[in-house]
């Protein structure tokens, strides 16, 4: 990229500016910028940092997915995905990008995840109960059909006991409108 001294009206040397070609057509960028609603007019020396810009990050993101495939015992000569995921979750700088270039799984990296999940959350889930008193519903072993019917795998005598909440209503002037009673059934 060329550049042209230039000098201001009182002789000393200014900031060299830069002129030059991008490799990004100022086209588009200008049709990027003017999609936003909160930008009026954008200068064409704007746009032009503006996509001067977006080059040198294009080339930090790929100099660092390169660093991936470096690190590798097998180093190879392509970038792919996976090294510009890799870097984006190694590198503190690349980490807004976590949600635009998330790491890939295989499916059954995935479901071996879920099925884990499921079962931290069937454990957590049992006797606990919801302020009604029911049981949670649990994926597996649902203590009552849809049709009210109790099921044979969770007999009645395995489950806790039911607990209600009774709230006075009856204008006590001892008991408090905030009051609420436990009561075991």
């Amino acid at each position: 990229m060329p550049t042209k001294d230039t000098k201001t009206a009182s002789g000393s040397d200014a900031a060299p500016e830069i002129t030059g070609q991008t490799s990004l057509p100022i086209s588009r960028i200008k049709k990027i910028i003017n999609l936003d609603d909160d930008i009026v007019q954008c200068s064409s020396n704007a746009t032009f940092v503006v996509a001067m810009a977006t080059e040198l990050f294009i080339q930090y993101l790929v100099e660092q997915g390169h660093n991936v495939v470096k690190s590798e015992r097998k180093p190879r000569k392509t970038v792919q995905y996976k090294d510009l995921a890799t870097a984006v979750s190694r590198i503190d700088n690349l980490e807004f990008l976590a949600d635009v270039i998330p790491k890939t799984t295989t499916y059954k990296q995935f479901k071996q995840k879920q099925a884990k999940d499921l079962s931290k959350d069937v454990e957590v889930q049992q006797g606990q109960r919801t302020l009604n008193g029911a049981l949670p519903p649990i994926a597996d072993a649902s203590p009552e059909t849809p049709n009210g019917k109790e099921e044979a795998s969770v007999p009645r005598s395995s489950r806790p006991p039911t607990v209600t909440m009774l709230v006075d209503d009856a204008g006590d002037s001892q008991v408090k409108d905030n009051d609420v009673e436990m009561a075991d059934q």
